[in-house]
């Protein structure tokens, strides 16, 4: 019987690390001052040019947001990331939720359905996981922290 209880870490790990690659990626767009992700569908002219910043420094941005996410999962896991309060990190994770579970999904429906973005069938598996295992980390962290009353 497995213990549904039992906080799991190795989905944050895995959303640390592709908040990572995701990091490095635009970093390299970054360098590039180019819009998009490596491996990804291409953008456009006419998308770069309706962008209120330049390619580079809105790259720049998202390189950051990623460093930022691997910092809030790792701190799900993690002795210094306990000592955080659990509203605000719950907050955090809302936050975080919106935009990871809204790009995965994004990436799912586009990949097996087709909305026009241009993601491919396995770029939706890799949203599906991602969704999953975003929400495996959070689900952890909610059990590990909840207070037990008796």
């Amino acid at each position: 019987m497995v213990d549904s209880g039992r906080t799991r870490r190795w989905p944050a790990y895995a959303v640390a690390a592709l908040f990572l690659g995701y990091a490095a990626g635009k970093a390299v767009f970054a360098a590039q001052a180019r819009l998009g992700f490596p491996g990804g569908p291409p953008v456009s002219a006419a998308e770069a040019e309706a962008y209120f910043l330049d390619p580079a420094t809105a790259q720049w941005f998202a390189t950051a947001s990623g460093v930022a996410g691997a910092c809030i999962a790792l701190a799900t896991v993690t002795p210094w990331g306990r000592r955080v309060p659990r509203t605000l990190m719950l907050l955090a994770l809302a936050g975080m939720a919106f935009a990871v579970v809204g790009g995965a999904g994004i990436m799912a429906l586009d990949g097996f359905i087709g909305l026009g973005v241009g993601w491919r069938w396995y770029h939706g598996v890799l949203g599906l996981v991602v969704g999953a295992l975003f929400l495996e980390m959070v689900r952890s962290y909610i059990v590990v922290t909840r207070r037990v009353t008796t």
